[in-house]
């Protein structure tokens, strides 16, 4: 049975939740309070991810009433098979934030206001299906990240905080004029409509033009070499909960951006460029892995190595111009999907191992497996599935984007994959040298993780161990997403 309104309740109940939080509770009260409107928010996506009948769009609400007649924006919001997993995975990372946040202290409910809101503008990012309001959504999001790297970050968080809101509004910038452009030319802003439409239209600048400042707003925030410095001072002076949500979905809007809109609404141009999208995700894996390795900062260790990660969602995208159809296009929104529950877990995992050492600093630490045996079997298996071994959901995606990229860019597939190589010299490095040797006398009387730190721990270890086994359960969805939008592309 489908219930009536409900990606506007995915997307309205943590607005509500959150300006609840704001007016009426306060400490202890307001994270309970947040605690239940994100379990109900992870009850309503996980419904919407199940209930999705794989044969379209779902779920399709649309008042056409919502601007004047002469501007034609509709509130239309749908799920199809490349949404509705990542609506899920916004659902389960936003409680993970929520216990991430669980020993806050200072303005604690302004936080978990703009954690709530942050969930809230992402889930109308995936759902969104008219162009301007995908825009709003997408920009909404800026401002609970902004506050909460600013306000409860450390370090330098004001400048990290300031690096990325510049960053995001200049790459929405390109955006912007781009969905203008794409109006200007078609009459429309619904997505369902542009990819037809497109081809026959009178555009006032090239189509390479506009596929480039469409595809640069998105490479922004997946990120994408050299537009990616922004992330390792994000990650780095960013509470636990931000860095969570941050490399967990909010990279995965700049992902989802190139899928939905670069190869969905421009697939000559994005056969024509292909090349560069591979020569681009190679640098971003190797660069992002070599430059890995020399850091010494559990954060800006992880931070960078999601550069590398998203390199392989460019060569998945790369392989769209090679003549491969869905597999490398499945790998690499599967990678989406899997990078944001392991790199969730990884961030998770280090800042609770900050909240007891207060340190993260490589050399500093060393000898707590046996003081903390949950975190370190956390941090084992999060760092495992990051370097691929089989039997974890990172070794599916990868796997895939792989067999598919491969007929398309043999020696970029190749290179790729010595990236899998520094993955694991870097991971297994950071392991043994944060959780094993020497004991330290300085951490003889830290703890392991509490009742509250092992729920999201067990939740996402869950997740990276369920799809490993049973991959077919998230890719299954998103082949039939993609297959669904190269047919309204005439590419399949």
């Amino acid at each position: 049975m489908e219930i009536p309104g409900i990606l506007s309740i995915a997307i309205f109940l943590p607005f509500i939740s959150a300006v609840i939080v704001a007016v009426f509770l306060t400490g202890k009260t307001a994270r309970g309070f947040a605690v239940i409107a994100s379990a109900l928010e992870l009850v309503v996506t996980g419904y919407i991810f199940i209930a999705h009948r794989q044969n379209g769009y779902d779920f399709s609400e649309k008042i056409t009433s919502w601007f004047p007649e002469s501007f034609p924006v509709q509130y239309f919001l749908s799920v199809d098979g490349i949404s509705a997993p990542l609506i899920l995975l916004t659902g389960l990372l936003g409680i993970v934030a929520i216990f991430a946040s669980w020993n806050i202290t200072e303005r604690t409910k302004e936080h978990f206001m703009w954690l709530l809101l942050l969930q809230g503008a992402v889930i109308g990012v995936f759902t969104s299906m008219d162009f301007l309001l995908f825009f709003l959504f997408w920009e909404l999001e800026l401002i609970p990240m902004f506050f909460l790297i600013s306000i409860w970050g450390t370090g330098r968080k004001e400048y990290s905080a300031m690096k990325f809101l510049i960053f995001t509004i200049l790459g929405s910038a390109f955006m912007l004029i781009g969905i203008l452009v794409i109006f200007a030319g078609t009459g429309t802003f619904d997505m369902t409509k542009i990819s037809e439409s497109l081809p026959s239209s009178n555009l006032i600048m090239p189509v390479g033009l506009l596929f480039l400042f469409m595809s640069i707003g998105f490479a922004v925030k997946l990120p994408v070499f050299p537009l990616h410095t922004w992330l390792p001072d994000a990650h780095t002076d960013a509470p636990t909960a931000a860095s969570v949500m941050l490399a967990g979905v909010l990279l995965k809007m700049g992902g989802y951006g190139l899928l939905r809109v670069s190869a969905g609404m421009f697939p000559d141009q994005l056969e024509k460029y292909a090349w560069v999208l591979a020569l681009l995700g190679v640098i971003n894996i190797i660069y992002g892995a070599a430059i890995t390795i020399r850091q010494t900062d559990l954060k800006r260790l992880i931070a960078y190595s999601s550069v590398s990660h998203m390199g392989f969602v460019l060569l998945g995208l790369s392989a769209f111009g090679g003549g491969i159809t869905s597999l490398a296009l499945t790998g690499a929104a599967l990678q989406m999907f899997t990078h944001g529950t392991i790199t969730g877990l990884l961030f998770l995992t280090i800042g609770f191992i900050y909240e007891r050492t207060h340190t993260r600093h490589i050399p500093d630490l060393g000898g707590l497996a046996r003081r903390m045996p949950v975190f370190t079997v956390s941090l084992v298996v999060a760092g495992l599935a990051s370097l691929g071994l089989p039997g974890t959901s990172g070794f599916v995606s990868e796997v895939t984007i792989f067999l598919g990229a491969f007929p398309a860019f043999k020696l970029a597939t190749i290179i790729a994959a010595f990236g899998l190589v520094l993955t694991a010299a870097y991971i297994l490095w950071m392991i043994q040298r944060s959780m094993f040797g020497p004991e330290r006398e300085r951490f003889e009387q830290i703890g392991d993780a509490t009742a509250v730190q092992v729920i999201p721990i067990a939740l996402l270890i869950t997740s990276i161990i369920g799809i490993g086994i049973y991959p077919a359960f998230v890719s299954d969805v998103f082949t039939e997403g993609i297959t669904q939008m190269l047919n309204m592309t005439g590419t399949n």
